[in-house]
């Protein structure tokens, strides 16, 4: 390869590229040699980090549904064993349970294969260690290694091993249910019913292993095949179309609760009974009422999109919100750091659907979370309450909009226009700049008819502006958004068509 071809794999703390062909203009970036020195440089980072010989080290290696995931995986289980590494294969499994498969199996390393919730052609990796999910800072070591194909050998070759880590991973679900409701009886959630949509990826499990062997009744949950096509919808918790079936299928189904995962489990939303979306400010709103009902004084660290109702609802459970910067790495590195420092952090979560708690080692799993909201929907039954009564207090946006706007510029120039906003909204007596803000440019509309707020940031993977508008008038998006258009509109390489389609 090219230098310089695989570190454009780096996404974040990911790693992500093409896998397949079939989309015009996507060429395949995660070829079979990109794939060999990724793992080889990953075992050479483990090997320098834990200053153990790589013949020493063990890899837990499971996948997605994604139909690029066989060939992966072959290609890294052969280099790992090549280079005398002995491998767990784990196969079909959650991001979160390949985590786990470090404890379970006492590995070195685990990998999980998957792109999350983006398109069916795309695929990558991410990296775990016995401290969690691999930096950012490591993955770019990793990717300078690979790079450099600075890579030891070994005289031995490596075994594998074919194990099923779901039916662990299950079973600790299962006793994080039964422990958290306090029940000595086989079945607890008898007389429950719970609709998952798993949008035909990895999450299926969760209604067949977890919820149907507790007693719960699954009938109408949709899309629990695997299928790496993601025919039915896009895999993902923040999809307009994804959140409509899940709603659909638990009122039709007259179910409890409806739960939908992402591809590889680490995000999640839920439905109530009523078919009330929890997800975005709700879904941080109920997370961090969870682990506040019995802690006061802890902080919650969210990403930057989140409204300043949801702080103050925070800080009347006795918490202290902290908003950062958007990506779960993000959110999730800022909770460990704050801990590091003396104080109890005890949530790091994002909009997104990424809830990483204390309690689970700061590990951003959607099951996780289901488990924890469906001991509390059990508990609120017995009382005779609702779910929804937990954040019934918290006053929510009536409409919002996000906006990915293209630029075609330089680093440079993008950076200048943040700092002519920030003056433009100093200037203007209508705009209110949010000056604790961290990640690019947030400002308050505080007027009876423009009440509401903005955040743009650049994107982290795109050469995209990402404009986020939320308000609490009916509406107000389009009278926040007339406010903003004039600024945008002095920028050239700023492409506005998909901003003046809101107008249409």
């Amino acid at each position: 390869m090219e230098n310089g071809l695989i570190k454009k794999l780096k996404s974040g703390s990911d790693i992500r590229g093409v896998a397949l062909d079939g989309v015009e203009g996507e060429k395949i970036t995660l070829t079979n040699e990109a794939v060999e020195k990724i793992c080889r440089a990953f075992t050479e980072w483990i090997s320098n980090k834990n200053r153990i010989p790589v013949s020493a080290i063990t890899i837990a290696v499971g996948h997605d549904c994604r139909i690029s995931a066989s060939r992966i995986k072959n290609v890294a289980i052969n280099t790992f064993r090549d280079m005398g590494v002995d491998v767990y294969d784990c196969s079909l499994a959650s991001t979160p349970a390949m985590y786990m498969a470090i404890s379970v199996l006492s590995c070195t390393a685990s990998i999980q294969i998957t792109a999350s919730h983006h398109p069916f052609n795309r695929n990558g990796f991410k990296f775990f260690t016995v401290d969690g999910g691999v930096s950012e800072s490591d993955i770019n070591e990793i990717l300078d290694l690979a790079e450099n194909n600075a890579f030891s050998s070994s005289e031995k070759y490596g075994s594998v091993r074919s194990i099923n880590i779901m039916d662990y991973y299950s079973e600790n679900l299962r006793q994080i249910i039964k422990k958290g409701l306090d029940i000595d009886e086989p079945q607890p959630l008898k007389g429950l019913k719970i609709v998952v949509d798993a949008g035909n990826g990895a999450g299926g499990f969760f209604a067949e292993k977890v919820l149907r062997p507790l007693g719960a009744n699954i009938e109408g949950s949709i899309f629990l095949e695997p299928d790496g096509m993601f025919p039915n919808h896009v895999p993902n918790p923040e999809n307009t179309r994804a959140m409509k079936y899940i709603t659909e299928a638990t009122l039709k189904s007259s179910a409890d609760l409806g739960i939908i995962f992402d591809t590889d489990v680490d995000r999640a939303a839920f439905v109530d009974s009523d078919g009330r979306e929890i997800s975005k400010n709700r879904f941080i709103a109920l997370a961090s009422a969870l682990v506040l009902k019995d802690t006061q004084g802890g902080v919650i660290v969210t990403d930057s999109v989140t409204s300043d109702y949801l702080k103050s609802f925070i800080d009347k459970l006795g918490g202290l919100a902290f908003r950062y910067k958007r990506g779960y790495n993000n959110v999730i590195s800022m909770a460990k750091r704050i801990n590091e420092k003396g104080t109890d952090c005890l949530l790091a979560i994002e909009s997104s659907g990424h809830a990483a708690f204390k309690e689970n080692g700061f590990l951003d799993d959607g099951a996780f979370l289901a488990a924890k909201i469906i001991i509390e929907l059990v508990k609120r039954k017995r009382a005779g309450e609702n779910l929804q009564d937990i954040i019934k207090n918290l006053i929510d946006a009536k409409e919002q909009l996000c906006i990915r706007i293209p630029v075609n510029a330089k680093n440079e120039e993008v950076e200048k226009m943040l700092v002519d906003l920030k003056n433009y909204a100093d200037s203007n007596k209508l705009f209110s700049l949010d000056k604790d803000n961290i990640e690019g440019v947030r400002i308050n509309f505080n007027s009876k008819r423009q009440n509401g707020w903005i955040l743009l940031r650049k994107s982290i993977h795109d050469p995209v502006m990402v404009l986020y508008v939320e308000s609490y008038t009916i509406n107000g998006v389009h009278a926040i958004l007339n406010l903003v258009q004039p600024f945008l509109k002095r920028y050239k390489f700023i492409d506005m068509s998909e901003f003046n389609s809101v107008f249409r």
